[in-house]
């Protein structure tokens, strides 16, 4: 049959002729639930065909035989909500450790995590025990802003108190906080005077339009304090005025253990801290994997908070920022790395830096600088997502998860690991031993002079 005979969607009349081939031009899906919008997650779940895809990805379905999988938790809870309003969501969504790979498995875009943080979350308000320890325990860990620093002071009486794993040691806290050296260091007024001296060396306006909201989360603000100063440095080298808003935690293990109320009261402060700053030109950087994918994924998908699509559109990785606006490959063409630096680096790409399309950029960026070397370790899941692999019933899955990293660095060139994400880093350095780097450390030692500033 030629080109000319080939039948329509149409007939001459313009009727749709079901007998015709589906072209996709005047074909619309069939609406077998109403759109929602009170974050209502049945109508999703018919894009499910029940593939398995998102199951075969699990890293906690590989390890735990028990753990009914992704697509379960998901569309198939939503599918038994739909026939019956009554039905209660299963205990074992409580297992899921939020790394969220089923979202880039599914081959149908079934919006999966999200299903499964409001899951979680409807558990937890509806038919968790509020009065047992692991309630209590999850909500300690949930919220590491105001309970860590007192459980590093005493961790092992924490330990057994929280029912965190004995075979973890809190992490060590900073004597000064990233935000204390933020205010010594004159803020957002000492930032643009630095900022503006860049772009005179670098022939720039002084006026010119190059102003970052820093969103340093909590572990950068109390743990790795080295961090957020080499954020702050990087920027200022390339001419941005960084200015560090009023924050709360980004939520990410609150979602990861259904506190979605302790989450939202944080998402608010932060959405409204970085609308505003959005509005006057500002992108919003993270330097943590976990904390964009809150502010640019989950936030739009949980809550619905006046500016949130703003700030979610104008959220940002601290390494992608770079990658998209400057030339940060032709500036390390021309350094060598030397010193406490100069090292063979095993990188690990965080989950949720693969959510975001992320998982090559730190190898693609230093593969080719003179005195360093970067190898990736593998595709597979760290294993201990978030505060998951600080429960003492989910330390054994979490290294089981992490096996199969632990053995790629220690066949790698060097002992020092590399990651985007803090607890990411705390797995690697605790299955390993080895020193672990953000890559922000290592752009700061590559391109700023007078390190230690």
């Amino acid at each position: 049959m030629s080109d000319a005979e080939q039948p329509t969607e149409t007939d001459p009349d313009g009727e749709f002729n079901p007998s015709a081939p589906n072209t996709g031009e005047k074909f619309e899906p069939v609406d077998v639930f109403p759109d929602s919008d009170d974050f209502d997650l049945r109508p999703g779940s018919d894009s499910c065909y029940k593939c398995s895809t998102c199951d075969t990805n699990c890293p906690v379905a590989e390890v735990d035989d028990e753990f009914p999988g992704p697509k379960f938790q998901g569309p198939e809870q939503w599918r038994l909500k739909q026939r019956d309003d009554e039905h209660e969501i299963d205990d074992s969504v409580m297992d899921c450790s939020n790394c969220m790979r089923c979202d880039n498995a599914c081959p149908a875009g079934v919006p999966l995590s999200q299903m499964h943080n409001t899951a979680r979350g409807e558990y937890v308000s509806e038919q968790m025990d509020k009065t047992s320890i692991e309630y209590w325990r999850n909500r300690i860990l949930s919220n590491y802003r105001t309970s860590a620093w007192l459980a590093s002071k005493l961790p092992r009486l924490a330990n057994v108190a929280m029912n965190v794993t004995k075979e973890r040691e809190f992490p060590e806290f900073a004597t000064e906080t990233f935000r204390e050296w933020w205010d010594k260091r004159g803020a957002a007024a000492g930032s643009k005077e630095r900022a503006q001296a860049a772009r005179r060396e670098r022939g720039l306006p002084e006026d010119a339009d190059k102003k970052v909201a820093y969103f340093h989360g909590c572990y950068s603000n109390y743990n790795t304090t080295e961090v957020g100063k080499a954020m702050v440095r990087v920027y200022e080298h390339f001419g941005y005025e960084v200015v560090v808003p009023e924050q709360k935690c980004s939520g990410t293990p609150m979602f990861a253990n259904g506190m979605l109320d302790d989450a939202r009261r944080h998402a608010e402060v932060n959405v409204s801290s970085m609308s505003d700053l959005v509005d006057q030109g500002y992108d919003a950087i993270a330097s943590c994997t976990s904390c964009s994918m809150a502010l640019r994924q989950e936030y739009p998908e949980l809550f619905d908070i006046p500016g949130i699509d703003d700030v979610a559109a104008n959220t940002f990785e601290s390494l992608e920022y770079l990658r998209i606006h400057e030339d940060l490959q032709g500036e390390l063409a021309e350094v060598e790395v030397s010193g406490d630096l100069a090292e063979e680096f095993a990188y690990h790409a965080p989950c949720h830096a693969r959510n975001q399309g992320l998982e090559r950029q730190a190898l693609e960026l230093f593969r080719d600088v003179d005195g360093v070397g970067i190898e990736d370790v593998g595709e597979s899941c760290s294993g201990i997502s978030g505060t998951y692999g600080w429960k003492a019933e989910k330390y054994e899955k979490s290294m089981e998860i992490g096996e199969e990293m632990f053995e790629h660095m220690e066949h790698a060139e060097g002992d020092t690991g590399m990651t985007e994400c803090p607890t990411c880093a705390m797995q690697m350095e605790h299955g390993t031993g080895y020193d672990i780097r953000h890559p922000l450390e290592l752009l700061e030692a590559a391109l700023v002079d007078g390190r230690g500033v």
